[in-house]
């Protein structure tokens, strides 16, 4: 139906408003109580206009277009309710707007500026009402409202989850929740919806939550910014939700190639970031991606796009993660690569440096399959030639992701005698099956993960008694929290806060001795400081001690490039060496770090090595396609304080007794409650943001 508005005729759809029709045309009417994704109230009378036959001026948001209506937005009674009505809101607002984060893009100020209402109209007065911030993620700067509801009607509409309300108080008429008592109590979901519907900034993200150096993106989904393969994680938790393993698997895929496996070994740094922290725990991201991967379902690859032959060859040295993930992203960009790995299997470290009670083979098999199934050609107990001599064999480009394999020997006195192990040799000859006779008693120097790993596999292999030493305190040791937790119920024995001050023994291994740690702390030149407690001496007797006190590359001289800090592959921002068409990923370039990282790294590589080739470099890829998220989220009794469910452990006796998963997979129903308390951040990216008047 066609009307006209200021004697421009235009079309609009029946049942729309009068508002919604002119700003369709790009006619702006000045509204704010009104907003895209809300149903209209017109209670802030700033979208009056004047309409051929009626007398008075009226909010154009409650009144439908009609065939052959005329709509005047800038008469004198339009004029003066809009401009009446906007004094009335400005009477109890802060006039100084300078030191508003709102500055610059605040809807009232845009609008008191388009009509031309100054502060010298203000007739103030006062409303000192202080600001509350007493509830986690949300912050209320009441002086800042100007009561138009549109946080009420988007926690009720938008959201359904029905907390907030205009209250009666003693200062007047403001937004809360009935009782006064706090969000968590109310219910509320801290979806956010009320800080992006509002006009403002009187609702806002609580401090410490806004990170100015990040994009808004970033700040309003951590988890997905926190995670280094920036995984589609609020999208594919949404999914668990829902049932719907297989299509959380596709979204998981379409930014790496190893969901199971990650969802086994992951540290989850994503979790760290999760704004459920605020509420008490994080949600078990990880053991979640675990459990949507471990259904096995192949319906990602239907979407997944291989092209044609570029007829350019790729190397790959190293079949650790970042390598088999840049494999396989050059491989599905139609490039022929071939990976040399010098064991006898593929995995790099998750094969080999990781105990098989927390990543079984089976899942690194399948998932390595999956690379392989692209085209990848994989040459296993190969030692590749160096870079250079490989591009005169024909590669047009060389990726060295040889991660590291070569543990770290401290120069304790004692560190030559016989049972002295390195970790990285512990690990990859039990994976293999060739230990023997490792004693009964056995101590490991260090407290990260590799530590306990050494230690819970000790035990796995029969010694009686297994001790850690490290020099840091329990609560300051790099190792996760729960394998602590779980290494102690094994019955590993931890001194905690001591140093080692040597091996004894003659020729073979009898003894650690250890002293207690007064201060341990770093200097301003990064050099370790460390005070001891006097007369704490102590030797503890063991038949082996295994150093897991670090790692490094092994052999990296060999490869002709030039090197970091005597064994690392330099690189530079594109992950390029000194030598062309030759580049470098993972630990290896990095140091040792964690499996997502390495994974990042690979695909970042691949990208670089495909526009080195001559390709785009893109890429990304949608083994789903985009659905719309419900924003309706509905109550949920006692969301606030859902609590965090863990998978369920083997028994500590039967555990330490196999190289079984000590860790189960959750089951469909506790997956789907544990996804049921994500705050779904990645919501309020969907409400829609009004565009201010100088942009019509």
């Amino acid at each position: 139906m066609w009307l006209t508005i200021n004697d421009k005729q235009i079309e609009a759809n029946e049942g729309m408003s009068i508002l919604n029709a002119a700003l369709g045309a790009g006619i702006y009417i000045p509204h704010l109580c009104g907003h895209p994704d809300l149903e209209a109230v017109g209670g802030c009378r700033l979208c009056s206009v004047e309409i051929d036959g009626m007398e008075e001026a009226v909010p154009s948001c409650m009144i439908k277009v009609q065939e052959g209506m005329k709509v005047t937005v800038h008469g004198p009674k339009a004029e003066r309710t809009r401009k009446t009505a906007m004094e009335l809101i400005l009477a109890t607002h802060p006039a100084d707007c300078t030191g508003c984060p709102k500055y610059g893009k605040c809807e009232l100020q845009s609008m008191y500026q388009y009509l031309g209402v100054g502060p010298e109209r203000w007739k103030k007065k006062s409303r000192t009402v202080p600001t509350d911030d007493s509830n986690p993620l949300i912050r209320h700067l009441f002086t800042r409202c100007v009561r138009c509801g549109r946080c009420v009607r988007a926690c009720r509409e938008l959201r359904g989850v029905k907390v907030l309300d205009f209250q009666r108080t003693q200062e007047g008429v403001r937004i809360g929740t009935g009782g006064n008592i706090s969000l968590k109590e109310a219910g509320c979901k801290f979806c956010g919806a009320c800080i992006e519907v509002c006009p403002t900034g009187s609702i806002m993200d609580a401090l410490g939550q806004i990170n100015e150096e990040a994009s808004y993106g970033e700040r309003v989904v951590p988890c997905k910014a926190a995670c280094p393969a920036h995984t589609d994680i609020p999208r594919y938790l949404r999914y668990i939700k829902e049932g719907e393993y297989e299509k959380a698997t596709a979204v998981i895929r379409e930014k790496l190639p190893f969901p199971e496996a990650l969802g086994c070994i992951c540290n989850h740094v994503c979790e760290t970031a999760c704004k459920r922290n605020e509420l008490g725990e994080p949600l078990s991201i990880c053991k979640l991606k675990r459990a949507a991967a471990s259904v096995h379902s192949d319906d990602w690859k239907k979407n997944r796009k291989i092209a044609d032959s570029t007829g350019k060859k790729v190397a790959v040295i190293g079949a650790g993660p970042a390598g088999l993930t840049a494999a396989y992203y050059l491989a599905k960009k139609g490039h022929e690569v071939t990976v040399f790995e010098i064991n006898e299997k593929a995995g790099g470290q998750c094969r080999y440096g990781i105990p098989s009670y927390r990543l079984p083979d089976e899942v690194m098999d399948r998932e390595i399959d999956d690379i392989l199934e692209v085209g990848v050609q994989l040459k296993v107990n190969t030692t590749a030639e160096a870079p250079e001599v490989l591009l005169k064999q024909g590669y047009d480009t060389v990726l060295i992701a040889t991660g590291t394999h070569k543990g770290t020997l401290l120069p304790l006195e004692g560190n030559k005698l016989s049972g002295v192990i390195l970790n990285t040799d512990f690990l990859k000859n039990a994976r293999r099956n060739q230990i023997r006779n490792l004693g009964k008693k056995v101590m490991v120097l260090g407290g990260g993960n590799v530590a306990y790993d050494c230690a819970r596999t000790a035990l796995r292999l029969g010694a009686e008694e297994v001790h850690i030493a490290c020099l840091e305190s329990r609560d300051k040791m790099t190792a996760a929290a729960e394998e602590i937790q779980e290494g102690c119920d094994e019955g590993v024995i931890l001194h905690s806060g001591h140093s080692f001050l040597r091996i004894t023994g003659d020729t073979k291994v009898q003894g650690v001795e250890l002293q207690k740690v007064e201060k341990f702390y770093f200097d301003e030149n990064r050099k370790a400081v460390i005070e001891l407690v006097e007369g704490s001496r102590e030797i503890i007797p063991v038949d082996h001690v295994i150093f897991a006190v670090g790692q490094a590359p092994d052999e990296t001289e060999k490869l002709g490039v030039e090197l970091n800090h005597g064994f690392y592959v330099k690189v530079n921002s594109s992950f390029a060496t000194n030598l062309p068409g030759v580049y470098g990923a993972g630990d290896v370039v990095t140091g040792t770090r964690s499996v997502i990282e390495a994974i990042a790294a690979g695909r970042q590589s691949a990208v670089e090595m495909d526009r080195y080739l001559g390709g785009d470099g893109d890429i990304s890829e949608e083994l789903l396609e985009k659905e719309t998220a419900d924003p309706f989220l509905g109550r949920t009794k006692d969301f606030g304080n859902l609590e965090r469910l863990s998978p369920p452990l083997l028994d500590p006796q039967e555990r330490k007794n196999s190289f079984d998963a000590v860790e189960q997979t959750f089951t469909c129903e506790e997956a789907k409650c544990e996804a049921r308390r994500c705050l779904q951040c990645d919501l309020r990216l969907n409400v829609t943001n009004p565009k201010l008047w100088n942009e019509y």
